[in-house]
């Protein structure tokens, strides 16, 4: 029997607060976690190694509780392989590296980036660790091809670089229907900066919609949520607030929804954009890196082009047929290569490989 460690120095999978980067860590644990090997999945450590201001302080203290942290996990052992998600310079991995080579066993990086320009500023000590961290690592999983461009240019010789696309925590596809009406679905964490201007984008594109009788759908919270409520405030009782939702209410937003607008300004890649693909919603998104790894070209339009978004929309609505056929694009590009069974096998096919070598 197989035991893998799985540790997300950013945010754990039982962070109370919903995220793109919480439901990744969960999906993976649930790829990593396959049943026809005999593999179970520890979430070794809940230690968050996060600094978000680039205080020297904090980070001494963090490498401090993660010389603990490793110790106890050293002593405790077990895994055949060791596997973290989300290795950076604000979040290096400060436990893994250390709890592999002890061990002698895997040790393998999903989503993991460089920061060279964050080198001698106020984050050097931690970009320094999350580089060590990903030159130790025997395989590196990219989630976008921007970042597989950066870690294949600085990868040890050695190192396995591989794709692994963005997926949902499901083996196939809700089922589907068109929705009856004219609805908009916004979904986001309302914090300031991208998400905020995500938000900001969004109701300017309301404001150039041709198509009347329209309503807007808003899922979300967070300490921004009185400026976005600001902004959409000029549209009355149109705009509709439901407040932070999950599982069957977040499910039944996108069946009532018959387009997602999200604009996506520095999204990593979005689990918003999958999630709404896979119940047929077609997506209207601004053409940016990483949003292009989880959309087909049809769902995006250029950079800051209110009016392209808005277009689209109105198309959308203006054709039935046109709307059924962006619907199924939108599922059998999600049922393509962003399920779980295709995240498994993505991550066994490598892994498979190195605990046998390590063996």
């Amino acid at each position: 029997m197989a035991r893998i460690a799985f540790y997300a120095p950013l945010k754990s999978p039982n962070h109370p607060n919903p995220s793109g980067d919480r439901e990744m860590a969960r999906g993976i644990m649930d790829a990593l976690a396959d049943p026809t090997r005999d593999c179970t999945v520890d979430l070794v450590s809940e230690l968050r190694s996060y600094d978000g201001k680039g205080d020297s302080a904090v980070q001494a203290g963090l490498f401090k509780d993660a010389e603990a942290e490793a110790e106890r996990l050293i002593a405790k052992g077990g895994w055949s392989a060791w596997v973290t998600y989300h290795n950076y310079y604000k979040a290096p991995d400060l436990i893994g590296p250390k709890v592999a080579a002890a061990l002698n066993i895997p040790y393998i990086q999903i989503e993991a980036t460089r920061a060279y320009k964050r080198l001698d500023g106020p984050w050097d000590q931690f970009a320094r660790a999350a580089h060590a961290a990903s030159d130790q690592a025997q395989a590196i999983f990219h989630v976008t091809e921007r970042d597989g461009v950066s870690l294949r240019e600085h990868a040890p010789e050695d190192q396995r670089i591989a794709h692994l696309h963005p997926f949902l925590r499901r083996d196939d596809l809700p089922v589907h229907q068109m929705p009856s009406d004219r609805t908009i679905l916004c979904l986001g964490m309302m914090r300031p900066g991208d998400k905020l201007a995500s938000y900001t984008v969004a109701a300017e594109v309301l404001k150039h919609l041709k198509t009347p009788d329209w309503r807007c759908e808003i899922v979300g919270d967070g300490t921004a949520r009185a400026e976005v409520e600001a902004l959409f405030a000029p549209f009355g009782d149109r705009v509709t607030f439901l407040g932070k939702l999950e599982g069957p209410a977040k499910d039944a937003a996108f069946d009532r929804a018959s387009v997602l607008l999200w604009p996506g300004v520095n999204e990593a890649f979005g689990m918003v954009y999958l999630e709404a693909q896979a119940a047929g919603v077609p997506v209207v998104a601004e053409n940016r890196p990483g949003v292009r790894d989880v959309l087909p070209n049809a769902a995006m339009v250029p950079e800051g082009d209110i009016t392209a978004m808005a277009t689209a929309i109105d198309r959308l609505w203006g054709a039935r047929h046109y709307w059924a056929s962006r619907a199924t694009q939108a599922r059998a590009f999600v049922q393509q290569n962003h399920l779980l069974p295709a995240a498994r096998k993505t991550l066994w096919d490598v892994l498979e490989t190195l605990m046998g070598e390590n063996a």
